[in-house]
C-alpha cells in the first residue's frame, strides 16, 4: 500500500550483523566510487560551461546553483522513500535521475539553451543526494562508538572516483567531437553512464537494506517510524535536541562555504591563464583533501568528540579562504587553499553527520538526514549563485572573505555547546 513502512522479511541475527555491516559497506564503496566519478567528471567544468553557453561570466555560478538546488530538492522525496522503501530503492531512483539530468545538459549545451542546461543541471544534482545519502546508509547498522569511523569510510571510497573525475574531464571532451557535442560537455556524456552503472550496482547488491534492518534491530515499531518519516517530525527532532542544531549548522556552514568557493575557481583560475588541465589538477586537489582524510576525520571525531572536530573545521576552512582568497595570480596558492578547503569541508561534513545522527531518536533519522541535506544543499545554493556574482562584481578574493564569515555561526554554536557540555 501507498506510505507503508516495508520491513525485512526476516530480522537479522545479532550474530549476522558483522558480515553484513561488511557487506553493506563494501556495496557503498562501490558505489561512491562511481558517483564520486559522475559527480565530478561534469562538475569540474560545469562553471566553464555555464559561461560559453551563457555568454556571460556573471551567470556561471548557476551551474552550481542548479545542481546544489537539484540536490536539495530531491533531499527530502529521498528521505520520505528512504523512510517508507528503504535505502536501496530511494538510491537508485537518485541516480537514474542523475543519468537523465547529465542528458539533458548535453542536449542545452548542443542546442546553445541556456534554460535547458540549467534543467539538467538541476537533474544531475540528484547525483550528489545519492551519495550524501549514502553516509548515513553507512551509518544505519554502525555501532555508535564507531559511527563516525562508518560514515568516513564510505565518505572517503568518493575520492577515487572524485580525483579520476576532473582528470578525465578533458578526454571526454575529445570523445564527443565527431558528435557534434562541445567539448565542455563531453563529460556529462560519460556521467550519464557511470550514473546508471551505481543505480545497477545498488540494485543488485545492496541486500537486506540496510536501514530496515537497522529498523527491524530497534524494534522501533511501524507506527513510531511512520511519524517520523515527514519533514515536520524532523523539524520537531532537531528542534528538541541543542546537538542536532549544532551538527545542522555545521553540515549546511561548512558546505556553503565550500560550494561557494570551488565552484568560483575554475573561473577564477581561467582569468590568471590557466587551461582545461590545469583547473583539473587544482580541483583534483580540492576533492583529495575532501575525501581521502576523512577516515582521520572518523577516527578524531570518536576518539576526541564531535564538537572538537567540528572546532577543527572552522579553522581549517578559515585558513583555507584566507591562503586561497589572497593568492591573486598564484596557481600554486590556489590549489593549496582549495586542498585545505576540502580537509575543513571533510571536518565538518563527518563530525557533523556524526552528531547529528548520534542526537536523534532511531525512528526520526531518516527524516532528520534528509532535513539536513536539504538544509545544506539550499543554502549551498544560494551561495553558489552569490558566488557568481561577487565574482563578477568584486573579485575572487572578496568572495573568499564572505564565505569565511560563514564559518561565525559554527564557532559560536559549537563553542557554546562545549562549554554547557551539551
Amino acid at each position: 500500500m501507498p506510505g507503508e513502512i516495508s520491513a525485512p522479511a526476516a530480522p537479522v541475527a545479532p550474530a549476522e550483523l558483522p558480515a553484513l555491516r561488511r557487506r553493506v559497506q563494501a556495496t557503498l564503496i562501490a558505489t561512491q566510487i562511481l558517483g564520486g566519478l559522475g559527480i565530478a567528471i561534469g562538475f569540474a567544468l560545469a562553471a566553464v560551461l555555464a559561461r560559453d553557453v551563457s555568454g556571460t561570466e556573471a551567470l556561471s555560478g548557476l551551474a552550481s546553483t542548479a545542481s546544489v538546488a537539484g540536490s536539495a530538492l530531491v533531499a527530502m522525496p529521498l528521505a520520505t522513500l528512504m523512510a517508507s522503501r528503504g535505502r536501496r530503492t530511494g538510491l537508485v531512483l537518485a541516480y537514474l535521475l542523475a543519468a537523465l539530468g547529465a542528458g539533458v545538459v548535453v542536449l542545452g549545451a548542443v542546442l546553445g539553451n541556456f534554460p535547458l542546461l540549467l534543467v539538467g543541471l538541476v537533474g544531475f544534482g540528484a547525483g550528489s543526494s545519492a551519495n550524501l545519502a549514502a553516509r548515513f546508509a553507512a551509518a544505519d547498522l554502525a555501532e555508535p562508538d564507531r559511527r563516525a569511523r562508518a560514515i568516513s569510510t564510505v565518505v572517503w571510497a568518493t575520492t577515487i572516483g572524485a580525483v579520476l573525475g576532473p582528470n578525465v574531464a578533458a578526454p571526454a571532451g575529445k570523445s564527443v567531437a565527431d558528435l557534434g557535442v562541445p567539448a565542455t560537455a563531453g563529460p556529462f556524456v560519460w556521467a550519464a553512464g557511470v550514473f546508471v552503472l551505481a543505480a545497477a550496482v545498488v540494485a543488485v547488491l545492496l541486500r537486506p537494506d540496510p536501514l530496515l534492518t537497522a529498523r527491524a534491530l530497534s524494534a522501533a515499531g511501524t507506527g513510531e517510524a511512520e511519524e517520523g518519516r515527514s519533514l515536520r517530525a524532523g523539524m520537531d527532532a532537531v528542534r528538541k535536541s541543542p546537538r542536532a542544531r549544532i551538527a545542522l549548522v555545521t553540515i549546511a556552514g561548512s558546505h556553503t562555504a565550500m560550494v561557494s568557493i570551488m565552484s568560483m575557481t575554475p573561473v577564477a583560475l581561467t582569468r590568471h591563464g590557466a587551461d582545461i588541465q590545469l583547473i583539473g589538477l587544482v580541483i583534483s586537489g580540492h576533492i583529495t583533501g575532501m575525501y581521502a582524510f576523512s577516515p582521520l576525520m572518523g577516527w578524531l571525531s570518536d576518539r576526541l568528540g564531535r564538537l572538537s572536530v567540528i572546532g577543527l573545521a572552522v579553522g581549517l576552512i578559515g585558513t583555507a579562504a584566507l591562503v586561497a582568497g589572497t593568492a591573486g595570480p598564484s596557481h600554486g596558492r590556489i590549489a593549496l587553499g582549495l586542498f585545505v578547503l576540502g580537509l575543513g569541508w571533510s571536518a565538518g561534513l563527518v563530525s557533523g553527520s556524526a552528531l547529528l545522527t548520534d542526537s536523534v531518536p532511531q525512528a526520526a533519522r531518516a527524516a532528520v538526514q534528509g532535513l539536513s541535506d536539504f538544509v545544506m544543499n539550499t543554502a549551498a545554493g544560494i551561495g553558489g549563485l552569490a558566488a557568481g556574482l561577487i565574482v563578477s562584481q568584486a573579485g575572487y578574493g572578496p568572495l573568499n572573505a564572505i564565505a569565511a564569515c560563514l564559518l561565525l555561526p559554527m564557532a559560536a554554536l559549537a563553542l557554546r555547546g562545549a562549554l554547557r557540555k551539551v
